[in-house]
Protein backbone atom coordinates (compact mmCIF):
# COMPACT_ATOMS: atom_id res chain seq x y z
CA UNK A 1 0.00 0.00 0.00
CA UNK A 2 0.89 3.51 0.28
CA UNK A 3 3.93 4.40 1.98
CA UNK A 4 5.93 7.54 3.27
CA UNK A 5 9.46 7.31 3.10
CA UNK A 6 11.43 6.91 6.31
CA UNK A 7 13.47 10.43 5.20
CA UNK A 8 10.23 11.91 5.09
CA UNK A 9 9.38 10.93 8.78
CA UNK A 10 12.82 12.55 9.66
CA UNK A 11 12.30 15.53 7.89
CA UNK A 12 8.54 16.18 8.88
CA UNK A 13 9.36 15.35 12.65
CA UNK A 14 12.77 17.68 12.18
CA UNK A 15 10.67 20.37 11.68
CA UNK A 16 7.75 19.93 14.16
CA UNK A 17 10.85 19.84 16.81
CA UNK A 18 12.54 22.96 15.74
CA UNK A 19 9.34 25.00 15.42
CA UNK A 20 8.45 23.25 19.51
CA UNK A 21 12.06 25.23 20.11
CA UNK A 22 11.16 29.01 18.46
CA UNK A 23 12.26 30.55 15.18
CA UNK A 24 15.48 31.72 16.80
CA UNK A 25 16.77 28.62 19.02
CA UNK A 26 19.67 26.35 17.40
CA UNK A 27 19.46 22.99 18.23
CA UNK A 28 22.05 20.64 16.79
CA UNK A 29 21.63 17.45 14.77
CA UNK A 30 22.74 15.44 17.91
CA UNK A 31 20.28 17.05 19.81
CA UNK A 32 17.32 16.41 17.96
CA UNK A 33 18.11 13.21 17.02
CA UNK A 34 18.46 12.28 20.92
CA UNK A 35 15.32 13.77 21.51
CA UNK A 36 13.63 12.63 18.99
CA UNK A 37 15.29 9.03 18.51
CA UNK A 38 16.64 9.17 15.56
CA UNK A 39 19.48 7.87 13.62
CA UNK A 40 22.00 11.32 13.59
CA UNK A 41 23.20 10.13 10.55
CA UNK A 42 19.85 9.74 8.62
CA UNK A 43 18.45 13.05 9.98
CA UNK A 44 21.77 14.86 9.30
CA UNK A 45 20.95 13.83 5.00
CA UNK A 46 17.13 14.90 6.10
CA UNK A 47 18.09 18.34 7.48
CA UNK A 48 20.81 19.68 4.33
CA UNK A 49 17.80 18.44 2.13
CA UNK A 50 15.39 21.19 4.32
CA UNK A 51 18.36 23.58 4.48
CA UNK A 52 18.86 23.52 0.42
CA UNK A 53 14.99 24.44 0.40
CA UNK A 54 15.06 27.12 2.56
CA UNK A 55 12.69 25.45 5.32
CA UNK A 56 15.46 24.97 8.21
CA UNK A 57 18.70 27.32 8.27
CA UNK A 58 22.02 26.32 9.38
CA UNK A 59 24.29 28.09 12.13
CA UNK A 60 27.92 27.86 11.88
CA UNK A 61 30.26 27.80 14.84
CA UNK A 62 30.98 26.34 18.34
CA UNK A 63 27.05 27.17 19.19
CA UNK A 64 25.53 25.93 15.63
CA UNK A 65 22.95 23.79 14.39
CA UNK A 66 20.15 24.44 12.95
CA UNK A 67 16.80 26.44 13.14
CA UNK A 68 13.73 27.19 10.85
CA UNK A 69 14.19 29.28 8.21
CA UNK A 70 10.32 30.28 7.60
CA UNK A 71 7.80 30.67 9.99
CA UNK A 72 5.73 27.77 10.86
CA UNK A 73 2.57 29.49 8.73
CA UNK A 74 4.89 29.55 5.69
CA UNK A 75 5.99 25.89 5.58
CA UNK A 76 3.63 23.55 4.90
CA UNK A 77 3.93 19.34 4.36
CA UNK A 78 3.72 19.73 0.88
CA UNK A 79 7.42 22.18 0.76
CA UNK A 80 9.04 19.21 3.24
CA UNK A 81 7.79 16.43 0.92
CA UNK A 82 9.10 18.14 -2.20
CA UNK A 83 12.60 19.19 -0.08
CA UNK A 84 13.26 15.44 1.09
CA UNK A 85 12.17 13.79 -1.99
CA UNK A 86 10.91 15.69 -5.50
CA UNK A 87 7.85 15.65 -6.78
CA UNK A 88 5.67 13.55 -5.56
CA UNK A 89 4.01 10.36 -8.05
CA UNK A 90 1.88 7.04 -7.06
CA UNK A 91 2.62 5.72 -10.24
CA UNK A 92 5.32 5.57 -13.21
CA UNK A 93 2.77 7.50 -15.53
CA UNK A 94 2.53 10.23 -12.70
CA UNK A 95 6.05 10.59 -13.30
CA UNK A 96 6.90 10.02 -16.99
CA UNK A 97 4.21 9.61 -19.83
CA UNK A 98 5.01 6.53 -21.48
CA UNK A 99 7.43 5.00 -18.64
CA UNK A 100 4.26 1.89 -18.34
CA UNK A 101 3.83 -0.82 -20.82
CA UNK A 102 -0.11 -0.32 -20.56
CA UNK A 103 0.31 3.65 -20.75
CA UNK A 104 -1.86 3.98 -23.71
CA UNK A 105 -4.76 1.25 -22.82
CA UNK A 106 -4.85 2.29 -18.52
CA UNK A 107 -8.70 2.19 -17.58
CA UNK A 108 -7.00 3.97 -14.40
CA UNK A 109 -4.63 6.39 -14.97
CA UNK A 110 -6.95 9.72 -14.39
CA UNK A 111 -8.19 7.63 -10.94
CA UNK A 112 -4.60 7.45 -10.18
CA UNK A 113 -4.01 10.89 -11.24
CA UNK A 114 -6.83 12.45 -9.17
CA UNK A 115 -5.66 10.58 -6.10
CA UNK A 116 -2.23 11.95 -6.49
CA UNK A 117 -3.89 15.63 -6.55
CA UNK A 118 -6.44 15.21 -3.44
CA UNK A 119 -3.37 13.63 -1.37
CA UNK A 120 -1.06 16.77 -3.31
CA UNK A 121 -3.76 19.12 -2.18
CA UNK A 122 -3.82 17.76 1.21
CA UNK A 123 -0.36 18.11 1.70
CA UNK A 124 -0.29 21.93 0.70
CA UNK A 125 -3.45 22.99 2.79
CA UNK A 126 -1.34 21.38 6.23
CA UNK A 127 0.91 24.12 7.42
CA UNK A 128 3.29 22.69 10.12
CA UNK A 129 1.19 25.54 12.17
CA UNK A 130 -1.53 24.01 11.84
CA UNK A 131 -0.03 20.93 13.17
CA UNK A 132 1.60 22.20 16.46
CA UNK A 133 -2.23 22.88 16.79
CA UNK A 134 -3.48 19.70 16.72
CA UNK A 135 -0.80 18.13 19.02
CA UNK A 136 -1.48 21.07 21.34
CA UNK A 137 -5.13 19.49 21.10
Amino acid sequence: MLQVSRKFEYGLHAVTYLATKGMDRVVTVKEMADDIGFSQEFLSKAMQSLKRAGIAASVQGVKGGYKLGRSTTDITVADIALAIEGKPHLVHCGQKANSCEIFSSCHHRDYMNTLQGKIQDLLAETTIHSLLQQIAE
